[in-house]
């Protein structure tokens, strides 16, 4: 059992471990705030590209069921084969934050084998030191490339560009039929879903169609200069930018709130460690002192 000295030292050592992770978890709440205003902020955009490629879609859409021949953009079209596929894996580069990586990492894995078995070529792009480090001892192999600190001070557009370019040229180059996302779709700081989202070929769901009016997007209708395709052409590599922005954000998002929960957490279970140890100190000083009072008075007697 250990003795007085022992237990003061255990004491102090999880209250020093208590003021770290409760000072962890009040760093991962401001980060979870700064998140959850770019995921806000990024949001607007991202959709209304999407409602105006919509747009045009349809009408291109409506023009195709009268017997006219589009030509669609390739990252809409795709290539036309469904053979390799690249997996942008969005982890976090530092721990500490519960079973955040692991579980993108398992859905991220299953994935790889569905693919397998069907019997496509899959290679993996790794953003975040913790995805790689795991994902190299299965598919090391097949991981083409491995990006880390992305997102070290905040999700930033640029950074999600380098990502988005590197995905973009291979497409275009015809290295990759389909570019899939695997990343964590922040809900609140204790509710998350890993997701496994298509982001090439680009899927657009059409406006609603009507043969008779032209098709609105929040009520307003657009004319496009100098033609509708060529915008649409512009728009979606935006569009597509937008989309591995979004995953960045969602994934920083919810790794701060695992984060956040996790130190919480920690820092709950050293209280109550601390409560138990110093009952445990108090009734041991206790027995000591009724043990030397026993001493005392029986030597006393003796006299």
């Amino acid at each position: 059992m250990a003795g007085l000295k022992e237990l003061r030292t255990r004491i102090e050592t999880i209250k020093s471990t208590q003021k770290i992770t409760s000072a962890m978890k009040m760093v991962a709440a401001s980060g979870l705030r700064k998140a959850q205003g770019l995921i806000a902020s990024s949001a607007p955009y991202r959709e209304n590209l999407a409602a105006v490629a919509g747009n045009i879609v349809s009408e291109y859409r409506m023009i195709e069921k009268n017997g006219t021949a589009v030509n669609w953009p390739m990252l809409i079209s795709g290539s036309g084969a469904d053979k390799n596929y690249l997996l942008l894996v969005f982890t976090s580069d530092r721990g500490l934050c519960g079973s955040f990586n692991a579980s993108v990492v398992k859905v991220a894995e299953r994935r790889i084998e569905e693919l397998r078995q069907a019997g496509k070529n899959v290679t993996v792009a790794c953003i975040g030191r913790k995805g790689y480090s795991i994902l190299k001892r299965q598919y090391g192999e097949i991981i083409v490339r491995s990006i880390d600190g992305i997102a070290k001070k905040g999700a930033r557009y640029d950074e999600s560009v380098v990502i988005a370019n590197y995905a973009f040229d291979d497409f275009m180059m015809g290295n990759i039929d389909v570019c899939e996302a695997v990343f964590s779709e922040f809900h609140s700081a204790i509710n998350r879903e890993i997701v496994c989202r298509r982001l090439l070929p680009i899927a657009i769901p059409a406006a609603e169609e009507n043969d008779s009016k032209p098709v609105l997007v929040n009520g307003a209708e657009y004319e496009y200069e100098p033609s509708k395709m060529k915008v649409l052409d512009y728009m979606l590599p935006q569009l597509f930018r937008a989309s591995v922005f979004e995953a960045i954000v969602q994934s920083q998002a919810s790794e701060q709130g695992a984060r956040m929960t996790s130190m919480d957490n920690a820092t709950r279970n050293a209280k109550d460690m601390i409560s138990r140890l110093t009952l445990k100190y108090n009734r041991m000083r206790q027995n000591n002192i009724t043990t030397e009072l026993i001493e005392i008075i029986a030597g006393a007697e003796a006299l």
